[in-house]
């Protein structure tokens, strides 16, 4: 059963990133001949970082996850330095006002997307350290908080609301099912409110978003732009779609068509249809997870992939309600199909962490 469970994992996942090149050369390759004059621009570029990608998760899934815990301290503080470094003007690039990556030639680096990995190892290595300790609130509860708050900090700084909120929900889901009382998550979260309303409504563009995501048609040509042209393309789909490539929104209507807005190309060129499948793998995805999380043979197993599983599902359904219109603009690519090096490879990192988990299950 559990090797079933691994071998729908990984069919789907390949199903994914498969559907993610077809639609990432179909949305883009009009773009990358207009700027950069070959259209496979940024199909290659996604290539490449794809097959660093599957190095990586054969490692993953090779090399026993038990070895993490080991490591876990580690890896958070050289998340914690990566996340200053890329705030060091000539250090980190910066595009668009946000300083997020580091640039080695032709490649970029996201540290945002290791902090993500780094951190959920890091929080279920001490769940496990702590035991019935996670229900106190010096000893269990404020410790994984505040290495939360310091990474938080630090992304906000990039400045990256998106992923900051998406981590928090990861981590206060990961000790709440742990055992931390409620009454310490729920007194967090409201004390949190009035900060993260400073945080949107004290930033214009963030506010604009706001404002876009409740009445997108009261500034169709500035804030609101990119929802309308997503809702326009998700809506020409159809039932069937225009048909693969000849999406009409992607001819420089729709930005950002082949990163954080491809799943409204997939329901324009392949219709609900299409829309309605990439939901059902997702659907898959999460449901051979939570059977991976059922049979883990160790703690440690169990909330690292429930940590893996969580990021990856939130950052699909936020992904895919940004481009339905459900919820407020977020910079979260769809897992295993946007285009964008840092988030698939350690989306597919992930990937092989669970396989792994799931192998290990094999042997109780």
């Amino acid at each position: 059963m559990v090797r079933k469970t691994r071998i729908n994992l990984l069919t789907v996942s390949i199903v994914l990133v498969c559907i993610g090149i077809i639609m990432i050369y179909s949305s883009s390759s009009i773009y990358a001949w207009e700027r950069y004059g070959d259209s496979f621009y940024f199909l290659k570029r996604h290539l490449a970082f794809l097959a660093v990608g599957l190095l990586l998760t054969f490692l993953a899934m090779i090399v026993d996850y038990r070895i993490l815990r080991k490591y876990a301290r580690f890896m958070f503080w050289v998340a914690f330095a990566l996340l200053v470094l890329v705030l060091i003007p000539g250090v980190g690039r910066e595009i668009s006002g946000a300083r997020r990556w580091f640039r080695f030639k032709f490649i970029s680096f996201q540290p945002s997307e290791f902090a993500n990995l780094a951190l959920i190892i890091y929080i279920a290595d001490f769940i496990c350290r702590k035991g019935e300790q996670i229900k106190t609130l010096f000893k269990g509860f404020i410790p994984p908080i505040c290495a939360l708050g310091a990474f938080s900090l630090l992304i906000l700084l990039q400045p990256d609301l998106g992923t900051t909120i998406a981590l928090g929900i990861v981590v206060l889901v990961m000790l709440y099912i742990a055992g931390v009382r409620p009454r310490y998550i729920l007194s967090l979260i409201l004390c949190s409110l009035p900060m993260v309303y400073i945080l949107v409504f004290s930033v214009p563009y963030r506010k604009a978003r706001i404002l876009a995501f409740l009445n997108p048609w009261l500034d169709p040509k500035g804030s609101g732009f990119q929802i309308i042209q997503s809702q326009i393309a998700i809506g020409s789909g159809g039932l069937f779609g225009v048909g693969l490539g000849h999406s009409q929104q992607k001819l420089f209507y729709l930005p950002a068509a082949h990163t954080d807005f491809i799943f409204s190309i997939i329901g324009e060129e392949l219709g609900l249809l299409g829309t309605l499948g990439i939901i059902l793998l997702f659907m898959i995805f999460i449901r051979q997870g939570l059977k991976i999380i059922k049979n883990a043979q160790d703690k440690f197993g169990y909330f690292l992939a429930q940590g893996l599983i969580l990021m990856i599902s939130l950052k699909a359904i936020v992904n895919i309600g940004v481009s339905c219109g459900v919820f407020p603009t977020k910079g979260l690519p769809l897992p295993f199909i946007s285009y964008g090096g840092s988030s698939l490879i350690f989306d597919m990192v992930s990937l092989g962490i669970l396989i792994n988990i799931a192998r290990c299950g094999e042997y109780p």
